[in-house]
């Protein structure tokens, strides 16, 4: 794949910015300091709160949630980090959540899942599901879900689990994983893309379930699910260079064939992980408004695509 073609120069400074940080071989360190990295490289890109932004932590049903709020919101977003199951948390998108709030008028809910391998699968769907049930009961109105990477998998697993239970206007996954086939199509032909790689991907499964596949289990999968009606409106954004965006357009195509509502978009040049980049890298910042448009109009229940 000619990656120098595909991907521009602000791109590739995001890259290279990105791998002072974290190195591509950051997979072999231990946990800890993959953990360690990974915060000290977020710190990196944090851009700060906008004006008039709040932030304050608590807890719902026992998991840690960071809850954003500004002027008075008449909605909820549930926001589901990225970071491989494995790094992550609270601090780690911070200012993504402030600037969705900020930019949307929503309250966000940022969610503290337990990561692994401490912690096995369901443990980090459980924890989101509870704060699905909490976010239910303590703000009723328009709620919707937004993740990317791993965060993506999960908000995509509440969804399939919440058919019956709890009612959401969308769900916005960015460049998910979502349990695809990693022996065909963009795992194989981005097995070698910049900033996540095939070996990257396996690596994390792994850790969540001790194998290289994800189980065929709706709640680690969601493509693994047979019935995918009655899902939540749903706007998927998959990056072009990343071996999990062919997960994006077979969730739209097995929504849309089951009579739901879905749109996919692979965005051209980028890379996984160009949420960072959304003020530095035109192609990110683009993304970035489709992607705020995105959940403003699902939350007003306006399907645009």
């Amino acid at each position: 794949m000619d990656y120098d073609t595909l991907i521009d120069a602000e791109t590739w400074a995001f890259i290279r910015k990105t791998e002072d940080y974290y190195p591509p071989n950051a997979i072999g360190m231990s946990i800890a300091d993959q953990r360690a990295i990974y915060d000290k490289m977020c710190r990196a890109f944090f851009e700060g709160y906008p004006e008039g932004v709040s932030a304050r932590d608590e807890t719902a049903d026992g998991v840690p949630i960071r809850i954003y709020e500004s002027g008075t919101p008449d909605g909820t977003v549930i926001y589901i980090h990225g970071g491989g199951f494995v790094v992550g948390g609270l601090d780690s998108h911070d200012d993504v959540c402030a600037e969705i709030c900020d930019r949307t008028g929503l309250r966000v809910v940022s969610v503290d899942y337990r990561l692994c391998p401490e912690h096995a699968h369901p443990a980090s769907f459980d924890d989101p599901w509870r704060v699905a049930q909490y976010v239910a009961l303590t703000w009723p109105g328009v709620t919707l879900l937004v993740g990317d990477s791993a965060g993506g998998n999960l908000c995509a697993a509440v969804a399939h689990r919440a058919r019956g239970e709890l009612v959401f206007a969308g769900q916005v996954l960015i460049y998910p994983g979502l349990g695809g086939d990693m022996t065909k199509g963009s795992y194989l032909a981005h097995a070698h893309a910049p900033m996540l790689t095939l070996d990257d991907v396996k690596f994390y499964s792994e850790l969540r379930f001790g194998m290289p596949h994800p189980p065929l289990d709706p709640l680690a999968a969601p493509l693994a699910d047979t019935n995918f009606a009655n899902l939540p409106p749903t706007v998927i954004f998959s990056a072009q260079c990343d071996p999990l965006s062919d997960d994006g357009r077979d969730y739209r195509d097995r929504i849309l064939k089951a009579g739901g509502q879905a749109y996919w978009h692979e965005e051209p040049g980028l890379v996984h992980g160009y949420l960072r980049a959304r003020s530095t890298v035109g192609r990110a910042q683009a993304s970035f408004e489709r992607i705020l448009s995105a959940i403003s109009a699902l939350a007003k229940g306006i399907w645009p695509f």
